[in-house]
């Protein structure tokens, strides 16, 4: 992606990759002199790549995780040397575990980059013009059936597929779904070797054993998450600094239930009670050993272990949309659940996701019921069509990424 940011923006490309040439660390190893370090690199790159005009080239810092030194070099490019323009490209669980001496804190501006939305696999995928389609909406009225059925259809693609990068290319470019598979796998197989590098080995097993209870605990009825499901006999204390590794390399969400719809959303969380997700829903139904063969029999990617694909989905999209997590919300005698709440501005805002046809919301009413006076519009993501009915608004669940579109679309209209 860097690359292409290069092609676009710069002349030149100055492209240092920590992986492929683990001989470029020791540029970093004795100096923080820049100059002198980029003299380095490009003597044993032996490429011309234009530093002589910094405006006009982008150095990239590949894989970085794996020279921790560059990492704390940035601060000495921004403070001695502010004409180069540099970006670099690493795993943040990577660079996590390489626990570099010093990081460039205040000197570097972030960017996450999230696993692709499902608009942008219908763009990746050719169908550009389904996903403008929806994103040119500019009003609450039912979506056509020739762009309603095949918007399903991409979306349990999307289910099969999930939004990381490579797997997209393997079915979009080579219409391989062996090789998606495999792609999946490695990924999954990748993460699991990066547990293994834990500075303390007697807690890779534990990481191990949380990351796969992950789909046992989304096929649950209630799908709070419990520690004896990690193993029997399991504990919090055992287990606790596990699970928020995890969270902290977003490899996972961690889904906190709230006792009250209040602000700010974070002030109300009951930090005894959470669900737990992945960071993508290709990697979940992959994890779950769930075959692509599911994508020909009916809605069952939807309604597959109690709808915990359509939630991992819908939390996906959400999150990319709000600065806030999501939470949830749920009584337990009788049981109720909202399967997420919403921080919009000021407005906290129920959010319900169904996956069967039967999208009758008992606790979206059940909410309401109990909190009235702080609940301007409620949210039911399915797979019916689009529809505002009075304060319930159904969003298709191919939708996601447009729900805060869509959300302000409804509550302009109840104003």
């Amino acid at each position: 992606m860097l690359k292409e940011f290069a092609r676009v923006n710069y002349k030149h490309l100055a492209y240092f990759n920590f992986d492929e040439h683990p001989e470029y660390k020791q540029f970093f190893e004795t100096t923080k002199d820049v100059d002198r370090i980029l003299q380095n690199l490009i003597m044993a790159s032996g490429e011309n790549i234009g530093i002589e005009t910094p405006e006009e080239t982008l150095i990239v810092f590949d894989e970085i995780q794996e020279c921790p030194n560059a990492l704390n070099t940035l601060k000495y490019f921004y403070e001695n040397t502010p004409y180069y323009h540099v970006a670099c490209a690493g795993s943040l669980l990577g660079i996590a575990l390489s626990k570099p001496s010093s990081f460039p804190v205040g000197k570097v501006d972030f960017m996450e980059i999230l696993p692709m939305t499902f608009t942008e696999f219908l763009t990746a995928n050719g169908d550009s013009h389904l996903g403008e389609y929806i994103h040119n909406m500019d009003k609450i009225e039912p979506i056509p059936e020739a762009f309603f059925n095949p918007l399903c259809e991409k979306l349990k693609m999307y289910f099969i597929t999930g939004g990381m990068p490579e797997s997209v290319r393997a079915w979009t470019q080579d219409q391989d779904v062996e090789l998606m598979q495999k792609v999946l796998s490695n990924i999954l197989d990748a993460y699991e070797r990066d547990f293994a590098k834990h500075p303390d080995p007697k807690d890779f097993p534990k990481i191990s054993l949380v990351w796969k209870s992950i789909p046992s605990q989304l096929a649950r009825e209630n799908k709070k998450f419990i520690y004896r499901v990690v193993k029997d006999g399991a504990r919090a204390r055992e287990y606790e600094d596990a699970l928020q590794w995890l969270c902290d390399a977003n490899l996972i969400y961690k889904i906190y239930r709230s006792s009250t719809p209040g602000l700010p959303i974070s002030a109300y969380d009951d930090l005894s009670a959470f669900k737990v997700y992945m960071a993508d829903v290709g990697l979940l139904r992959r994890l779950s050993l769930l075959a692509p063969s599911a994508f020909g029999e009916g809605n069952r990617l939807f309604v597959e272990f109690k709808g915990a694909l359509s939630e991992n989905y819908t939390l996906q999209a959400l999150r990319g949309l709000f600065e806030a997590m999501p939470r949830y919300w749920a009584m337990d005698s009788p049981g109720y659940e909202v399967e997420f709440l919403i921080q919009r501005g000021n407005d906290i805002l129920p959010v319900e996701v169904k996956s069967e046809s039967n999208t009758e919301s008992r606790s979206l009413k059940k909410f309401k019921e109990k909190y009235c006076d702080k609940v301007k519009l409620r949210i039911r993501f399915s797979l019916n069509n689009l529809r505002l009915d009075n304060d319930l608004l159904n969003i298709p669940l191919f939708m996601a990424d447009c729900a805060d579109k869509i959300i302000g679309l409804a509550l302009e209209r109840l104003e």
